[in-house]
């Protein structure tokens, strides 16, 4: 039996294979709980979407072998661990090859990672004047400072072009600041008009 909790990214997650047919509606169903609380085992997790314990290991190993499933992991206070910053930041690649400029500002991100700032996301644009978007975590101003000088340093990147939004993770008044629940609702919500549409 598999009894083990969810709380490190699989190793399997790097032989991944593509994913052939779409989601079965008992994988949605294990995602969305799995969103909610990643720490429970495959009983708990079975007893709770009322099926076999086996059912939910073998629909588990196929969703993180397809690398549906990424990885596991948690969300922290992020101001208890002094991050108090979060900024999105939009910036445009000129002037070169796409592949090489994404291939530097790539490395860019690489190079930060011992820094202050903390590289949540990086993603290209589908339209916009911007065509690279950037989500980090800052200890300070200051960081954030720092890490945009480091972006100018991109040669390939137009400093001109350079936007960014800042959030004070200290602000109370933040009404969610990250949380897989409210997708995990809506995927419930999929599969109940689902089953309506079937009845």
């Amino acid at each position: 039996m598999n009894e083990r909790k969810h709380g490190q990214k699989d190793s399997r997650t790097s032989e991944m294979v593509q994913l052939k047919e779409p989601l079965r509606d008992v994988e949605l169903r294990l995602i969305s709980e799995l969103m909610k609380n990643s720490r429970r085992s495959d009983r708990e997790l079975a007893r709770i979407m009322g099926v076999s314990q086996s059912t939910v290991t073998r629909a588990r190993k196929r969703l993180e072998k397809t690398g549906v499933i990424r990885e596991y992991t948690m969300i922290p206070d992020f101001c208890a661990l002094g991050y108090n910053i979060m900024g999105a930041t939009w910036f445009e690649l000129r002037g070169e090859p796409i592949n090489e400029g994404t291939k530097e500002t790539r490395q860019t991100v690489i190079d930060a990672e011992d820094s202050p700032r903390v590289n949540l996301m990086a993603v290209e644009g589908l339209s916009g004047d911007q065509n690279r978007m950037s989500v980090n975590f800052y200890e300070s101003y200051s960081d954030y400072d720092e890490a945009m000088k480091l972006l100018k340093q991109v040669r390939v990147v137009n400093f001109d072009r350079i936007d960014t939004f800042l959030v004070d993770l200290n602000n109370k008044r933040n009404y969610r600041i990250l949380s897989m629940s409210a997708m995990a609702k809506n995927l419930q919500r999929r599969l109940g008009k689902k089953v309506l549409s079937h009845e």
